[in-house]
């Protein structure tokens, strides 16, 4: 009975253990401007993370709208720290 006590408990630990040990933004860093075939100027940006990857963002509308990818309109958010955020989860 015991043991299975312990196995269940240590499988809980590390669920939240890995949970919790998800990639975060670390450093963000501006990169390229560029201009969309719409004429829309944008900035890329790359994100380093935790985990050491690094990944990139971009910006519109003048650091209004803020999207994973480079040269990117998808997975967007109206703040850069949670685009981050989002680009470190995906990747």
């Amino acid at each position: 009975m015991n043991k299975i006590v312990f196995i269940i408990i240590s499988a809980a630990l590390i669920t939240v253990s890995l949970s919790a040990s998800a990639a975060k933004p670390v450093k963000i860093t501006p990169g390229t401007k560029g201009v969309a075939a719409n004429g829309e100027k944008y900035r890329n940006y790359v994100v380093k993370c935790s985990n050491g990857k690094q990944l990139p963002l971009t910006s519109w509308e003048n650091g209004k709208k803020w999207c994973v990818g480079e040269a990117s309109l998808e997975n967007c958010s109206k703040k850069q720290i949670k685009a981050a955020k989002k680009a470190c989860k995906l990747g």
